[in-house]
């Protein structure tokens, strides 16, 4: 049985590290933003686990490890006395401990409200300091402010999105604070990009919001949405939504559809210059006529089902700023409301696809019949 990895207080700690023991430092990288040990290296823990010969070539070598509070240190320390470092220890109470016997620190390296803000996606490796200030650096444009945009915006405007662009041209009525979670009563006949601007605001000065009062049109679609690294559609008519993705694969931008109608509601990501991805046109080439179109003050909807699907669009366009996971290109989420059960449906491009299909060459955008969708 091996002996229980021995814990030693900061002083100790700092002690031995004068004398010459390797301190690790195997917080997050945004973690370690907020200053560490001085002298210290750092890593995270995932990695060091992984390769800790790349960091610790000396498998007989002292080192001492670190991390916030104490226990990811010595859980760390564990996995690698069972790889053969024979002279592993703890710093028990961690970084905070270290701060409070007042031993030396280096100095942050972002700003206090940064750090603050974003730390627990500073915690992720997934995600960390770098994938934070990619988010801090994205475009998205956000078409509707309504049932899909709302919580879509709000959870963009958390996680710390740098440039919002809002394109709608309604206003806010009383039958849309069911669900449309961005406005207030007190917001009623307001435009709703003003009132999701004052939002999303107070929720994060620090952002950038552009609010479009406008409605997309063939004249307009390409110089709204140019510049963009994702567009999430919560739009709530068909016309819009051929538009975006007309314009979207002209862009080579990836488009985050969202639908919701009665308990039912689906989501997707339209991206025929990704890999095995494809097009709204390959699923549904041309819009139905309007008097099989639903009509929006006419056709229900659960007032939470929209924030399902949006808080899903909003999932999607942050996993594709930062490049991790697996996207819903090429797929089809499909949700149940009143059986709770999700399905995907598996989409493939298809070659005679009016807009991305082989050989199909810049066709003109066109405004279609204002056939209202289901939203």
């Amino acid at each position: 049985m091996r002996p229980a990895i021995i814990e030693l207080a900061p002083n100790d700690a700092y002690e031995r590290q004068q004398s010459g023991a390797l301190l690790v430092d195997v917080r997050e990288d945004g973690e370690r933003a907020t200053g560490m040990a001085k002298g210290a290296t750092g890593v995270g823990r995932a990695r060091l686990e992984a390769e800790p010969a790349v960091w610790l070539p000396d498998p007989t070598a002292e080192i001492l490890l670190i991390c916030a509070a104490g226990a990811r240190s010595l859980q760390c320390a564990g996995i690698l006395r069972g790889l053969g470092y024979e002279h592993v220890y703890s710093v028990s109470g961690g970084t905070k401990g270290w701060q409070t016997a007042d031993l030396p620190m280096t100095e942050p390296t972002a700003d206090t409200d940064f750090l603050e803000r974003y730390s627990r996606h500073l915690r992720l490796p997934e995600v960390g300091l770098d994938g934070q200030r990619r988010l801090a650096a994205a475009r998205v444009a956000l078409i509707g402010a309504g049932g899909l945009g709302s919580p879509a915006a709000l959870y963009l405007a958390a996680a710390g999105i740098g440039h919002i662009t809002l394109i709608d041209d309604d206003v806010v009525d009383r039958s849309n604070l069911q669900r449309q979670v961005l406005h207030r009563d007190a917001d009623i006949g307001t435009p709703k990009v003003e009132s999701a601007c004052r939002t999303l605001l107070a929720l994060n000065p620090h952002i950038a919001i552009d609010a479009r009062r406008t409605r997309l049109l063939a004249a307009n679609v390409e110089r709204l949405l140019s510049g963009h690294d994702v567009v999430i559609d919560g739009s709530d008519n068909f016309s819009t939504r051929y538009l975006v993705n007309d314009a979207c694969v002209r862009l080579g931008v990836p488009m985050v559809y969202g639908a919701v109608q009665g308990f039912d509601g689906q989501v997707s990501v339209f991206w025929p210059a990704h890999a095995g991805g494809s097009c709204y046109r390959c699923l549904f080439p041309e819009p139905p006529s309007p008097e099989f179109a639903p009509n929006c003050s006419e056709a229900g909807v659960l007032g939470v089902l929209p924030g399902v699907i949006g808080l899903l669009q909003a999932t999607e366009a942050v996993k594709l700023i930062l490049g991790i996971g697996e996207s819903l290109s090429g797929t089809l989420l499909r949700f149940d409301a009143l059986g709770m059960r999700f399905d995907r449906l598996r989409l493939e491009r298809d070659p005679a696809c009016p807009r991305c299909g082989d050989g199909i060459g810049t066709a003109d955008y066109v405004d279609l019949p204002a056939a209202c969708a289901a939203h």
